[in-house]
């Protein structure tokens, strides 16, 4: 079975960081895209980072560029998201996802793919303080 077993929210006052750790078992890591996802309340969920499990090739939401970093482990199967600089706006629930790597779509389109990812793991919650 695929699990994406997704680990690290918290509470922080803005400017804080956060590490969240997605680990993933039932599919060959280096064939996926694996990344995160967020959804606030009363909003719709987005794209915040999606990175390669074969090459570490990654893309990230502007909102998040220059504060967030996305990174993998191939050997741990699991991928990170470094938070820096938090913001209130930062405030979600983060969703770790994996597709299947297609080296003919762009990173950046499977940002938006927020409903469209093959595998789901169940969310994290992130609450920055102001």
């Amino acid at each position: 079975d695929v699990q994406l077993q997704a680990s690290g929210g918290g509470v922080v006052q803005a400017g804080g960081s956060l590490r969240l750790s997605c680990t993933a078992s039932g599919f060959t890591f280096d064939d996926y895209v694996i990344g995160w996802f967020r959804e606030a309340p009363g909003a719709e969920r987005e794209g915040v980072s999606v990175i390669s499990g074969s090459d570490g090739v990654n893309s990230n939401a502007e909102s998040v560029e220059g504060r967030f970093t996305i990174s993998s482990d191939g050997a741990k199967r699991t991928v990170y998201l470094q938070m820096n600089n938090l913001k209130p706006e930062d405030t979600a629930v983060y969703y770790c996802a994996a597709v299947r790597w297609n080296p003919a779509i762009p990173l950046a389109m499977i940002l938006l793919w927020t409903r469209g990812m093959e595998y789901w793991g169940k969310g994290t919650l992130v609450t920055v303080s102001s």
